[in-house]
């Protein structure tokens, strides 16, 4: 079993800042990528941004310039660094990973509780 846990959301002013971090535990031998998606109420759930452990990253055209993601491939560790965050920015965060495990060859799909981000104007 993987488990993801997140933390660093909170309340936080327009233009702020926030860092949210994402660690992966349990049965992992590799992590193909981690990515955060987000959800607001009444809206569907939408990628925030995703890396590889090659490091390849892409974001959501809303986040671009103001977020940053980056995964520490020896901690099994994501990281988002949210920078002038707006009020749109306002959903619950979510972890992902695609996660081998030992003895097991086929990736398989994980996800955080989520951690909820609000971003008052």
């Amino acid at each position: 079993q993987v488990q993801l846990v997140e933390s660093g959301g909170g309340l936080v002013q327009a233009g702020g800042s926030l860092r949210l971090s994402c660690a992966a535990s349990g049965s992992i031998f590799s992590i193909d990528a981690m990515g955060w998606y987000r959800q607001a109420p009444g809206k569907q759930r939408e990628l925030v941004a995703r890396v590889t452990s090659g490091g390849r990253a892409n974001y959501a055209d809303s986040v671009k310039g103001r977020f940053t993601i980056s995964m520490d491939n020896a901690k099994n560790t994501v990281y988002l660094q949210m920078n002038s965050l707006k009020p749109e920015d306002t959903a619950a965060y979510y972890c992902n990973a695609a996660v081998e495990e030992y003895y097991y060859s086929r990736a398989t799909d994980y996800w955080g509780q989520g951690t909820q981000v609000t971003v008052s104007s």
